[in-house]
């Protein structure tokens, strides 16, 4: 049950501003676009593999900050999630994650490389109480329909209580969305498939879709993107969350014109 809120806090990977030439639109979806961003979620687990009547709901804040180091583009992203209900009753703050991603243009799209950390900030029975550090390596590719690409992070255990279960994880996730027009969009959802290294398998490997609405509220005023995830995980050889449905209101500051 632990490992499944630390995959909550690294499955998503950052959306961020206007870059190398791409709308609002495009850049909004795409992980390794230079765009400010905060963001509120929602992710409400309706039944469990393997655990009867069982649910469980995650609040979630992520601010997503761009910045120039050296001659090279970064992107910051701080992930805190509240656990407002769990299988076993509890409530309250679990672990933070911390990542930066150095971005580079290229003709086709865009790549990045940097790092992610597990930072033990949840309180007892929802903090793997473990300091994880690793790399983190994706890029995305920009067609004339639309946006594709595949996202990397690891967390590998560094410091932490030695009683407690180390955290090595592996996370890919692919990234797909299409533009419908208006505003809308749709592609696949922050689906994750995550491998733990110590159980030797994978332990996420869900399916899943997202539809997104951007708005522009006017002049002077801050565009948001509303988000509705549904995601089917398929492993089913433990307690893992077997549905999940997700809602999001993404904030944009965008940097550029």
């Amino acid at each position: 049950m632990r490992l499944n809120l630390i995959f909550a806090t690294v499955a998503a990977a950052p959306a961020f501003a206007q870059s190398g030439g791409q709308d609002l639109a495009s850049a909004a979806n795409d992980p390794t676009a230079s765009l400010m961003s905060f963001q509120l979620q929602d992710f409400y687990v309706s039944d469990f593999h393997n655990q009867s009547n069982a649910t469980q709901n995650t609040l979630q804040f992520r601010a997503a900050i761009p910045f120039i180091l050296g001659s090279t583009n970064n992107i910051a992203r701080l992930t805190l999630p509240y656990m407002t209900d769990t299988p076993t009753g509890q409530s309250g703050l679990s672990d933070a994650t911390l990542f930066n991603l150095t971005v580079f243009d290229q003709p086709w799209g865009r790549w990045g490389v940097g790092a992610v950390a597990l930072l033990p900030t949840g309180k007892e029975g929802l903090s793997a109480e473990k300091w994880g550090l690793g790399p983190a390596v994706g890029f995305t590719a920009s067609p004339a329909w639309g946006l594709w690409g595949i996202f990397n992070q690891n967390l590998l255990t560094v410091a932490g209580d030695d009683d407690r279960p180390d955290v090595n994880l592996s996370t890919i996730q692919p990234i797909m969305n299409v533009p419908m027009g208006q505003g809308w969009s749709a592609g696949f959802s922050d689906m994750t498939f995550v491998y733990d290294w110590d159980a030797n398998k994978f332990t996420s490997l869900p399916l899943g879709v997202k539809l997104s609405k951007l708005t522009h509220p006017g002049a002077g005023r801050v565009p948001v993107q509303y988000q509705f995830s549904y995601e089917r995980n398929f492993y089913d050889d433990g307690v893992a969350p077997r549905d999940t449905v997700g809602v999001t209101v993404k904030f944009l500051f965008p940097t550029g014109g």
